[in-house]
């Protein structure tokens, strides 16, 4: 229990310290080839964002086990999935390295 309380301390620390250095490495592209994105934004998204995006994928689907007979008799199971469970999914696994839209 001490080592996932561990774990977790560790991951939001990380997600806090990878969002001013993400911003950081956006804001100081000059805007030749904006569209692709730069080493350091890529390496932040690696050990930074893509984990606590993994983090974030399980955490909603648990959330979603938890809450689908709440969804089922509210007869909204679809779009309780695609907000608890796609679209995490999605943003850790089907986003381009680096590309953070």
């Amino acid at each position: 229990m001490l080592l996932a309380k561990r774990l977790i301390f560790l991951i939001l620390i990380a997600a806090f310290i990878a969002g001013p250095l993400s911003a950081t490495a956006t804001a100081a592209s000059d805007g030749f080839n904006a569209d692709r994105p730069d080493g350091a934004s890529m390496a932040a998204d690696f050990f930074f964002v893509r984990p606590v995006a993994l983090v974030s994928t399980v955490f909603g689907s648990a959330t979603f086990v938890v809450s689908l007979p709440f969804s089922a008799l509210g007869k909204n199971v679809g779009e309780s999935y695609d907000l608890l469970v796609i679209a995490p999914a999605r943003y850790t696994f089907d986003r381009p390295l680096g590309k953070f839209d």
